[in-house]
């Protein structure tokens, strides 16, 4: 297999996805080519696809076991790919990282109980607190010139009066890929004020430029003892509709009050076609996934590159991870709402509002660049026309 594989469009219309078939609809606009929500449009791994035909043809789609082949084929990817080998008895199955969320939320604060956010983040993050009826406490990141920091000394003030920290690793959507320094940092001032912390470590396998991805879990045992972490094949091998993800937690007690919650909600099992799909993914997939990565971090160069030249206003850096790129538009001058319908009525492109993220994003655009060349090309001179057509 070569990168070129990943050249191939797939015609994900009446496939009912909601980044394709739902675009017009959700962005009020005929023809609206979509780059928004994170999924990708290349077919999953071989390995995959034959593991998922495989049980089909077995035919009997019984309840699937708790402990399932999944967690050890887990296991052994974040000990090859990550250097941590967790217990698979650590283990424990959601349907997915947002569904994890909630779930910590409710176990582990009150309601009006402060939980520390990053922003600009993915607004599930928000969505979660609120819904749960607690507190958003906001450590936002530090723009220095498209280069996102933690700001340490904000985050060791609010953190005394916090019950939880929502980390993003690497972070969704400014693509950084935090340092072993900044973790430190970022457990240690958590360490200090008793804070708990789930982290979303759901991008961790895509990872650009060179960078390394650390699990925050990894960093010691004292510290792992307050770290929920969050999980899933999805992101990286396109499996988002198979709603499979795993959380990993080594300390027994906090683990097994996620895990009464995870039950009393009735949300333990797992799809059978997403269990053999994590499998196999994690046991087969590794080839594929070096392919994809040169083949993103191509797309990353073109669109940096494109950006520069072709939209001289509209700024960009490089993410270190993620297959998202995050825009800054502010230099044209716009609102968010008519930034926004700039996109998706001038320029025919669906993205994602960076209003969304945060009072942090407003004037930014999330674009997911997990697609064929040829769409992301097609994506950029559709832009281009409508920015000459402006005038910007």
């Amino acid at each position: 297999m070569t990168a070129n594989h990943f050249d191939t469009k797939i015609n994900r219309h009446q496939s009912g996805s909601v980044k394709w078939d739902d675009a017009d609809f959700l962005f009020g606009a005929e023809g609206v080519l979509p780059l928004w929500v994170a999924d990708t449009d290349f077919l999953a791994p071989a390995p995959v696809l034959e593991a998922i035909q495989k049980r089909a043809a077995h035919g009997v789609f019984g309840y699937p076991s708790p402990r399932h082949q999944g967690f050890k084929a887990l296991q052994g990817w974040l000990k090859k790919r990550h250097n941590w080998e967790p217990d698979e008895a650590w283990m424990v199955s959601t349907p997915g990282v947002v569904t994890a969320l909630s779930v910590a939320i409710q176990t582990f604060t009150q309601p009006g109980d402060k939980i520390i956010i990053q922003p600009p983040v993915y607004p599930p993050f928000f969505s979660s607190v609120q819904r749960n009826g607690r507190q958003i406490i906001e450590n936002p990141l530090i723009n220095e010139g498209g280069n996102y920091r933690i700001d340490f000394d904000d985050l060791a003030r609010k953190a005394k009066d916090a019950k939880l920290l929502i980390f993003c690793n690497p972070h969704n959507p400014v693509g950084r890929v935090w340092s072993k320094e900044e973790l430190k940092e970022l457990t240690a001032i958590c360490l200090q004020n008793n804070l708990l912390i789930v982290s979303d470590e759901i991008h961790s396998d895509l990872i650009l430029q060179e960078h390394r991805h650390i699990p925050l879990s990894s960093l010691s045992q004292e510290l792992a003892a307050r770290i929920i972490t969050c999980m899933a094949p999805s992101k990286t091998f396109n499996t988002a509709g198979l709603y499979t993800s795993t959380v990993i937690i080594s300390d027994a007690e906090v683990r097994k009050q996620f895990t009464d919650s995870v039950q009393t909600l009735g949300i333990a099992k797992n799809n059978v076609f997403g269990i053999a799909a994590q499998e196999a993914a994690y046991l087969y997939g590794e080839p594929w996934l070096e392919q994809l990565l040169v083949y993103l971090e191509g797309n990353a160069d073109f669109l940096t590159g494109f950006v520069a030249e072709k939209l001289p206003k509209i700024k960009i850096k490089k993410p270190e991870g993620t297959y998202l790129a995050w825009l800054d538009c502010r230099e044209l001058g716009l609102t968010a709402d008519q930034l926004g319908s700039f996109f998706a009525n001038e320029a025919k492109v669906g993205l994602n509002n960076g209003a969304t993220f945060g009072q942090q994003g407003e004037g930014f655009m999330r674009l997911n660049f997990g697609c064929s060349r040829e769409v992301l090309r097609e994506a950029l001179e559709r832009i281009e026309q409508a920015y000459k057509k402006e005038r910007f």
